[in-house]
């Protein structure tokens, strides 16, 4: 029996890097760097010929970066590409993510034509000065069209990401951006609050970070999303994340329940065979170590063997994934989701039991109000998702 696997592919350009993002991306849209990577993309996957017939894959998500920036053709490339290597389920859920200033409705139709089921649109706010500020390319009249577009040539399963806690931003601004974003209905909204990373351009800007909304008020944000999206008909099935019945994003729900997951391309991560790995986060080496493999691809080559040297150079990390590493995972992950995590998943996947390695803490939160347990399942109280940060520390083991 076939073993369930999700894929990730990473495309690394944009049109103009947004002051907040720390994603490993860059402001380039030359034609010719697009195919070289597009092929060293191509490349990496042959390397997992030798396993691919093990496993039937459920989900792709081509992210970014910006993938809508990319010629429609290269896009259809890989994604025959991936078709010759791995086996893709028939009703695989495949995502892209796309920036409103890029949409074309020719591209959208063409997305569709090669098995594309899903978009993801970054819309972030529906104030174009706020917008303008992040260092959006794009305006609200872009993603209405955008919108517009995809649903007219035949998407029924489209995710729109806003954000709260944007410099600038107050309560009546980011209600008008969830109340005119669901007009349009979407089946999926992710709802980020801003976090200022180290190393970004946001970081750096004293006058922006002056602006920042009160953590108060960013707190009443996020709690108010909740309660209007579930009168709207969107439940909230993990911290940032809503849907309509049926229509939760299943390749993110392979990363919080521990499935297998393959990550192809720049600083792209994976759990594999019972390791944890990223990729390379240098482009030019990246490049050329790909053009090398691309080389050594004879039909007389042993691809295990080349995979088994490739991957020593390709990752920049190896955590091999021992019992209590994976029984961390499963907790701090899982516990993100509503519905939190179930206590005979754990002993199957464990053989242990969740009380007999986690009693202590699960027992002390319940008593503070900040766990429940329902049934099968141990979840985060609203109270708990609050301060979860703590709460989910306290699941790690000690080596």
């Amino acid at each position: 029996m076939k073993r369930n696997l999700s894929l990730y592919i990473h495309i690394p350009f944009c049109v103009q890097k947004c002051l907040y993002c720390d994603f490993l991306s860059f402001d380039d849209t030359l034609y010719a760097k697009q195919l070289q990577y597009m092929d060293a993309l191509r490349t990496e996957l042959k390397l997992y010929q030798p396993y691919a017939d093990r496993y039937s894959v459920k989900t792709i998500f081509i992210g970014g970066g910006t993938p809508s920036t990319m010629d429609e053709s290269l896009i259809e490339a890989l994604l025959t590409q991936i078709r010759s290597v791995f086996r893709v389920d028939r009703f695989a859920e495949i995502t892209i993510e796309a920036n409103p200033g890029t949409l074309k409705y020719t591209d959208l139709l063409a997305y569709q034509s090669y098995g594309i089921n899903r978009l993801s649109i970054g819309l972030q706010s529906a104030d174009d000065e706020l917008l303008k500020m992040l260092g959006r390319i794009h305006n609200f009249d872009q993603f209405v069209a955008g919108f517009t577009s995809a649903r007219r040539a035949g998407f029924r399963n489209i995710n729109v990401d806003v954000m709260s806690g944007i410099p600038g931003q107050d309560m009546h601004s980011y209600v008008d951006t969830l109340t005119r974003v669901m007009e349009y209905r979407p089946e999926h909204i992710s709802a980020y609050s801003l976090q200022v990373e180290e190393g970004t351009k946001l970081a750096e800007d004293e006058y922006l970070l002056g602006m920042l909304p009160e953590e108060e008020v960013d707190r009443r944000m996020y709690a108010m999303t909740k309660k209007i999206l579930r009168t709207n008909g969107y439940e909230r099935y993990e911290f940032s994340n809503y849907a309509q019945p049926g229509f939760e994003c299943r390749h993110n729900l392979v990363y919080w329940t521990g499935g297998e997951y393959i990550g192809f391309g720049l600083g792209a991560a994976s759990l594999f065979k019972g390791e944890r790995f990223s990729n390379l986060r240098d482009l030019d080496q990246y490049l050329e170590l790909m053009g090398e493999v691309a080389k050594l691809m004879t039909p007389e080559m042993d691809l295990l063997q080349l995979y088994d040297a490739a991957t020593v150079k390709l990752r920049c990390d190896n955590t091999a994934m021992y019992v209590d590493r994976r029984m961390e995972e499963y907790m701090f992950l899982g516990l993100r989701m509503i519905r939190g995590v179930s206590r005979t998943e754990f002993k199957e996947k464990f053989n242990k039991e969740m009380f007999d390695v986690y009693g202590p803490v699960i027992n002390k939160y319940v008593d503070d109000g900040f766990l429940k347990l329902e049934e099968d399942r141990v979840a985060l109280t609203d109270a708990g998702i609050d301060i979860s940060n703590i709460i989910l520390s306290e699941f790690l083991l000690d080596h």
